[in-house]
């Protein structure tokens, strides 16, 4: 895909929504954290819903803490692999405090460091916390990348970089937002809705649906 067409399509995704944000519920960035922990394969809704349940009263490291391991396992028994993220999100706290003064840290090693927190958990925190320009290639990001051809690759980390070196360095901080809302509600997996896609005449994908 040349540089012009892929500019254009960046143009009109912020055309159609110029303020691009996670659907993930949270206040700061520490609560941003353990949502996005919470997240792996769980949808956003279910999470919101689960952290609804803490968040007002024990939305900080500490306040995590205080609940222990059973109270958050309990709290969160609704979303997928709940045990061993409430184990991880746990863990995460008490390094939180002992390293970090409880807050969470502006540096991928740091953050990757943390239990169950991998390179996309990391790429969303830096990108949505702290608003660097950060591509987390999740599923829906992958398939979008591939079929637009935007960034072909056979690996997240080569979509991801191929993705970082490609798309205008104006759009880069909120491209991440753009491609997995794309992901979410219009180059859906099964069937694409290419007739409501605004990008759909600079899109390559050979296999277009039709209204």
């Amino acid at each position: 895909m040349n540089a012009q067409k892929r500019k254009e399509i960046f143009a009109r995704l912020k055309a159609a929504n110029p303020k691009p944000t996670t659907e993930l519920v949270y206040d700061t960035p520490f609560q941003l954290l353990i949502a996005v922990l919470l997240s792996a394969q769980a949808t956003d809704k279910s999470v919101n819903l689960a952290t609804a349940r803490f968040f007002p009263e024990h939305g900080t490291a500490q306040g995590l803490l205080d609940m222990g391991l059973e109270g958050l396992t309990q709290a969160i028994r609704t979303i997928g692999l709940y045990k061993t993220k409430a184990k991880h999100a746990i863990q995460t706290c008490e390094i939180l405090l002992r390293e970090h003064g409880g807050e969470v840290p502006q540096d991928r090693a740091a953050l990757e460091a943390l239990p169950g927190v991998g390179r996309k958990t990391a790429n969303v925190v830096l990108n949505t916390a702290f608003g660097q320009p950060t591509i987390a290639v999740d599923t829906h990001i992958f398939r979008v990348a591939n079929r637009t051809r935007l960034a072909t690759g056979k690996t997240v980390l080569e979509v991801e970089r191929k993705l970082e070196k490609t798309i205008p360095k104006e759009y880069l901080l909120d491209a991440h937002h753009w491609l997995i809302l794309h992901g979410r509600y219009i180059c859906v997996a099964r069937k694409p809705k290419c007739p409501q896609c605004g990008i759909a005449d600079l899109c390559e994908y050979p296999d277009k649906t039709r209204a």
